[in-house]
């Protein structure tokens, strides 16, 4: 699965960087509290495109694995490829 972005083509696997100012409130890590997650860094585990073979325009769409217990799913454009 690919997604095209400004920096080009980002897919599973990729390195990425959190370029934008992001607040979370679901990190294990920072629990009951804010968390901004601009300059962290993650590798990119899914993109939600298709849901039982249906095509889906998810709000953010791409998955981000930060640590071995914190995901987040964050818009193309709130990342760049590093």
């Amino acid at each position: 699965m690919m997604l095209e972005n400004m920096n080009g083509i980002m897919k599973i696997g990729d390195r990425v960087r959190v370029k934008e100012s992001v607040v979370v409130y679901h990190n294990p890590e920072h629990r009951n509290q804010g968390f901004d997650l601009k300059g962290s860094e993650g590798e990119v585990v899914a993109i939600a495109t298709k849901w039982h073979d249906r095509p889906v325009s998810a709000n953010l769409p791409i998955l981000v694995q930060f640590t071995k217990k914190f995901k987040s799913h964050l818009r193309e454009s709130e990342l760049e490829v590093i």
